[in-house]
């Protein structure tokens, strides 16, 4: 799990180095990308989750690992909404390029949540990491509510 987590800081250090016009040469490829910080958010922020929930044993270094890497990928995908990246296989909805001021909002809204996530998963203690995932949860949902398509 370190390995990934280092993996994670290297991939947003570099994301945040390149401008977001130089970092993809095709318009596929920034979907690819976006899926695929996508499937990283969804799979550990799953995690949490499942252990908020009670549907998997907490951990308190997983969890606080987890919420690390969400954090660190929370960052990365909006980059990969660029012009042309409508297209294709995505399950992105029209209205992210006509309501990109809104768009971006909700993204920022997400990254503060997950940030907070982040810093109750640290504290070691279940019952903050319920009170923070709710929230998290809660802005990750307004987006794909309104964004993305079933």
């Amino acid at each position: 799990m370190r390995k990934l987590v280092s993996a994670a800081v290297l991939l947003s250090f570099a994301a945040v180095a390149v401008p977001a016009s130089a970092q993809f040469a095709r318009a596929e490829d920034a979907v690819k990308y976006r899926k695929a910080a996508f499937t990283l958010l969804g799979n550990h922020f799953g995690a949490l989750g499942a252990m908020a929930n009670g549907k998997m044993p907490y951990n308190a270094g997983v969890a606080a690992e987890a919420a690390d890497v969400v954090a660190v990928v929370s960052k990365l995908p909006w980059r990969a909404f660029g012009d042309g990246t409508d297209k294709g296989e995505t399950r992105a909805k029209p209205e992210i390029w006509k309501e990109q001021a809104k768009f971006k909002e909700g993204s920022e809204k997400m990254q503060a949540e997950v940030t907070k996530l982040a810093a109750a998963a640290k504290t070691g203690s279940l019952d903050n990491l319920k009170a923070a995932f709710g929230p998290a949860a809660q802005s990750c949902k307004a987006c794909h509510d309104q964004y993305r398509k079933d």
